[in-house]
């Protein structure tokens, strides 16, 4: 065992006992440093979405804002199996370190952005961090903890979501709603704000992480990386930018040319390079890798489609501010984590774990459908009734589908497994925004004018009794109606700044709110029966019987006899 500890790095104080497993006090100090990691990622997503108008409006870049996010999630993406398969070869913790690193300059850098070009560039290179933060994340745990025992700490994960979710929010609209902050531009705190937290993370990491590792050599699949980067680079760009081009356009056509060649390719690299390849195709021979990795596609596109969805409504529907409408999404959050606790502590004791993402997938499902009923109208109980239910049931997938596919595969192929379903999920949500936002915001426009023609008989009676105040926007929209435009005149203005409803006469307002609610119930709609298939998806799952040793513990237990049948005096 002494020479063991010593080839590996790791000694007599970094595990609980000579099996290489850890203690629960261990564990807890190891996740603060692997939560701060998370968090840093999941505060990122949050934080920059509320802010990127104000920061789009100083750097007089509002028509190309989309870039921003279109670069970092690019990079992002792409880097998430790459980091998974080279903590599999070489070990995860100093791999860690270099994504929190990278993350923190790309931070950093950011913050110095003086046009919006510059700063998508800036965001490519955080991007080029953050692919590793949670994927890896996510495979420490694997080594470190057993599958079921892994459940009892997804509450933790669950809780950095919350806090993001809600923090995020509420700090991207007081950083961007401040013109100084010691003497520098209120916006560019929104990513100052990454650095101590990174320098943080980099702190507990570096003290309190001790990983076993066996260094396995691999050929380095190169072309497989090749490939992921030239499919996925014109796809994502597509899904982010088609609404804006035409989804039939030139670009488009071209982009979906090249990323099916890159996809082909991808495809012929990973039969190549068999196991050393960035995602093994036998993984998918695998039939309860198959289930996750196909129901995360189908999960995170209708997530992803609802968390994008619903705080517009309560913004555009209900009125309230960036940092309120974060607020108001504390009830899925809260749904989140109580299904995810619960869950963990049953899992933990029983080992059952099969059951919970179908009826979990299920009950987000029936939870959007019922929300594609709320309207204009509609009192917001009712609202966050069925953003409770929502995470009630998002909260029994998410974690459940990794600790799933890492117990799936082999312990030396934890890190592969988890940034595979990572990937994908990314994936499904990156294509389900896309097409959930060309789905509303295609539909908008008829359901806008079908609400004033409904209107018409309300608002010339209300005009005419003189309690519509004349502003310019109100005498635009009157000037409308009286030309049977059906609010046409206004109705571009309110596509590109939907703040404009704000300054209207309710009277006039409530088609504009009625017309948004319609559209988005018809996103989630399609989001509720996305969510469905995924359901029958995960029936197909198997019986899953959780491993009772961590990766890090079986991999030693591996080399050890491997020792004792070569006769190694070591063993």
């Amino acid at each position: 065992m002494t020479a063991t500890a010593a080839q590996t790095g790791s000694g007599p104080d970094d595990l609980s006992s000579e099996t290489g497993e850890y203690s629960h006090a261990q564990i807890l100090t190891i996740l603060s440093g692997l939560l701060l990691g998370m968090f840093l990622a999941a505060l990122d997503q949050s934080i920059v979405g509320t802010s990127i108008r104000t920061i789009a409006d100083d750097l007089h870049g509002l028509s190309i804002q989309a870039w921003v996010t279109t670069a970092y999630l690019i990079t992002s993406t792409i880097t998430t199996p790459i980091y998974g398969k080279l903590g599999d070869l070489y070990g995860r913790k100093k791999l860690f370190l270099f994504a929190i690193t990278l993350f923190i300059v790309g931070s950093a850098a950011c913050s110095f952005a003086s046009s919006m070009y510059m700063l998508a560039a800036l965001r490519a290179v955080q991007g080029l961090g953050a692919g590793g933060l949670f994927t890896l994340v996510l495979a420490i745990i694997g080594d470190i903890v057993s599958p079921r025992e892994r459940a009892k700490y997804t509450g933790y994960f669950m809780a950095v979501f919350a806090t993001s979710s809600v923090l995020g929010p509420v700090a991207g609209g007081l950083f961007a709603g401040q013109s100084s902050i010691l003497g520098i531009t209120g916006w560019r705190w929104v990513f100052l704000v990454n650095v101590p937290i990174g320098i943080a993370a980099l702190f507990v990491v570096t003290r309190n992480l001790h990983l076993h590792h066996v260094r396995r050599e691999a050929r380095i699949d190169w072309w497989g990386a090749f490939a992921l980067v030239v499919a996925l680079v014109p796809l994502l760009t597509v899904a982010e930018q088609g609404r804006t081009w035409g989804w039939e356009s030139g670009r488009a056509i071209a982009c979906y040319a090249v990323g099916g060649i890159g996809v082909a390719g991808f495809l012929l690299a990973e039969r190549a390079m068999g196991d050393d390849a960035l995602i093994p195709l036998r993984i998918f021979r695998l039939r309860a890798a198959a289930v996750v990795i196909g129901a995360s596609v189908i999960v995170g596109a209708a997530m992803f489609g609802a968390i994008t969805v619903l705080p517009q409504y309560m913004q555009i529907v209900h009125g309230a501010s960036p940092t309120r409408a974060g607020l108001m999404m504390l009830p899925m959050v809260v749904g989140m984590m109580s299904a995810g606790i619960a869950v963990g502590q049953v899992t933990s004791r029983t080992g059952r774990i099969r059951i919970f993402p179908i009826i979990g997938s299920g009950m987000a499902a029936v939870a959007m459908i019922a929300l594609s009923f709320v309207g204009a109208d509609t009192s917001l109980l009712w609202v966050m009734a069925g953003m409770l239910l929502l995470g009630l049931g998002l909260g029994q997938c998410m974690q459940p589908l990794t600790i799933i596919v890492q117990n799936a595969v082999p312990p030396r192929e934890i890190g592969v497994a988890t940034s595979s379903a990572t990937f994908f999920r990314q994936l499904g949500g990156t294509l389900g925004v896309a097409v959930f936002l060309s789905l509303l915001f295609s539909t908008l426009g008829g359901k806008i004018q079908d609400a004033f023609r409904a209107a018409v008989p309300g608002i010339e009676k209300a005009a005419a009794a003189g309690d519509i105040p004349h502003t310019p926007v109100n005498d635009q929209v009157l000037a409308s109606l009286s030309g049977k435009g059906g609010g046409g005149g206004v109705f571009a203005s309110v596509q590109d700044d939907s703040s404009i409803i704000n300054r209207m006469s309710p009277v006039i307002a409530h088609p504009f709110k009625v017309g948004f609610a319609d559209s988005m119930s018809l996103v989630l709609l399609g989001g509720g029966c996305v969510m469905l298939l995924a359901c029958l998806i995960l029936l197909l799952m198997p019986a899953v019987e959780l491993r009772a040793t961590s990766a890090s513990a079986a991999a030693r237990a591996d080399l050890e006899r491997a020792a004792a049948e070569q006769g190694s005096p070591d063993a």
